[in-house]
């Protein structure tokens, strides 16, 4: 299977997945656990992908120093309700400041 099938499958799979989702009736939609379910699922994904990008590095775990503080800057910062450009200009500067002290 070359990678233009591969991509063509995946385009399909995924207009396919789209169309379920009109064809899901109303009143599911309407119960509150399925509701529920769908709002808080982007966050978990969103927040899953935050911690793997800070943690790993391919298929391995990587703890390094700048990359947690930069992690660690934009959580407090976000804890503190910063403004989401804040939060991503404050984490990217401390990992950068800190990369730069360690070179």
């Amino acid at each position: 299977m070359n990678l233009w099938t591969l991509v063509l499958l995946t385009v399909a799979g995924c207009y396919l997945l789209k169309l379920a989702g009109y064809l899901v009736p109303a009143r599911v939609l309407d119960h509150p656990g399925v509701r529920r379910l769908v709002e808080m699922v982007p966050v978990a994904l969103l927040a899953a992908l935050v911690v793997v990008e800070a943690v790993a590095d391919g298929r391995h775990l990587r703890l390094d120093g700048p990359r947690l503080a930069g992690f660690a800057v934009g959580a407090l910062a976000l804890w503190r309700r910063a403004p989401f450009l804040v939060v991503i200009v404050a984490a990217a500067l401390t990992a950068a400041l800190l990369r730069l002290g360690i070179s």
